[in-house]
């Protein structure tokens, strides 16, 4: 492998971890309503389980409630147990045609349960990123053993992934940062 090879895999891996950290924040609530909080919901369609998104609307009308417009009227059971079955803390109220799903306000001692959650995730994160400069850094050593690039440019290259790795840290320190920001917020 070449160098320039094993870091844009080294940061393509890196970005992707990064992704992951946020898509995972998303799922974490903050007391205001956002679709977002449905998005590990599924539902039983035809046999098939699907994502709630893909059998209803959802929206946002208001900051502390989520409603939920199935697109045909029989599945309106199926979703409102799907979201029971969730985990989610939330509690639908179901009136035959729309699905209210309002967003209970937090307790201090849930926003630090959050927060603390928060912090797991992105030391996930900061784990797989550097899992990810280990193998990068263990390519760059085989190439050095075999010749294929010198003990300089073996350095330098380290020197190189270490940077990216840093600045993919960075990040996830920045979205940790503003996630807590928003939990804390009443």
């Amino acid at each position: 492998m070449e160098i320039a090879e094993i870091k844009l895999d080294a940061e393509d891996r890196m970005e992707k971890a990064v992704e992951n950290t946020r898509f995972e924040f998303t799922k974490i609530r903050t007391g205001k309503a956002s679709p977002a909080l449905l998005d590990t919901v599924r539902v039983m369609y035809y046999g098939n389980v699907v994502p709630l998104k893909q059998v209803a609307t959802i929206n946002t009308p208001e900051p502390r409630l989520i409603t939920v417009q199935p697109w045909e009227k029989n599945l309106i059971q199926e979703i409102d147990k799907a979201i029971m079955k969730a985990d989610l803390g939330l509690n639908p109220v179901n009136d035959g045609n729309l699905i209210r799903v309002p967003i209970p306000q937090l307790t201090e001692e849930r926003r630090k349960d959050f927060a603390r959650l928060c912090h797991k995730l992105a030391e996930e994160g900061r784990i797989a990123i550097r899992n990810v400069r280990r193998d990068a850094n263990d390519n760059l050593k085989k190439s050095e053993k075999s010749h294929d690039i010198s003990e300089d440019q073996y350095h330098t290259a380290v020197d190189d992934v270490q940077s990216i790795t840093d600045a993919h840290i960075k990040q996830i320190d920045t979205l940790l940062d503003l996630k807590e920001k928003e939990i804390m917020e009443v």
